[in-house]
């Protein structure tokens, strides 16, 4: 299903400022030659990113799924003076190039890259979260929020990419575990009165979350 209309697409991101040089080739490398690059956050949510994060200045924020790194640079430029950016990857391939572009950043040394299970990783970091991005397994979302709720700091804030699953939890019947599972967290957060959130209808739909 086409979510937006190709033509306010090609709008938005003409009237959207650009990306910069190293983002631009994490992009272009990621478009080009990963046969998973329609997972890439891109120029518009990607800028999204920058945005929340620069208005929220945070020192500590933590990615669940890296892939190649792009939705985390553009993350990285909000952070405070003395902050630090987490991120957790799966798949050692893909954690191996975001690393290489972490290290030409000027984030280098603020930029932590995890390999590995992160409902094994997240219990071991022992931060208070200013800003969590969900873009892993769908079918764990409602694991991971649980896992990492407990240690956001108030007003902190959570976002989860991918809710509307290519717009299959906009179906009667929704099949598939990844879309299954979206829609059980998309239910699951809709029903808590302990946060407060807000659907963006950019790209695949991200939910943006306050924690009370």
């Amino acid at each position: 299903m086409e979510i937006t209309n190709p033509l306010i697409q090609v709008f938005a991101e003409r009237h959207t400022s650009s990306e910069d040089e190293l983002i631009k080739e994490v992009s272009d490398f990621t478009l080009q030659q990963h046969k998973e690059a329609i997972m890439l956050s891109g120029h518009l949510q990607g800028k999204l990113l920058e945005m929340i994060s620069c208005m929220i200045q945070p020192r500590r924020i933590l990615e669940i799924g890296t892939f190649t790194g792009y939705s985390a640079l553009c993350l990285a430029k909000g952070l405070s003076d003395d902050g630090q950016l987490h991120t957790i990857e799966l798949r050692e391939p893909d954690a191996d190039r975001a690393r290489a572009y972490f290290e030409r950043s000027v984030f280098a040394s603020r930029i932590i890259s995890h390999i590995g299970n992160a409902l094994d990783i997240i219990p071991t970091l022992e931060e208070t979260w200013d800003l969590v991005f969900i873009d892993a397994d769908k079918p764990a979302y409602i694991d991971y929020f649980n896992l990492v709720f407990p240690r956001v700091r108030e007003n902190g804030f959570i976002l989860a990419d991918n809710i509307f699953f290519h717009g299959q939890v906009l179906q009667k019947n929704v099949s598939g575990k990844s879309a299954k599972g979206i829609k059980a967290f998309n239910d699951f957060i809709r029903e808590r009165n302990d946060i407060e959130k807000v659907v963006l209808t950019i790209r695949d739909g991200l939910y943006l979350l306050r924690k009370l």
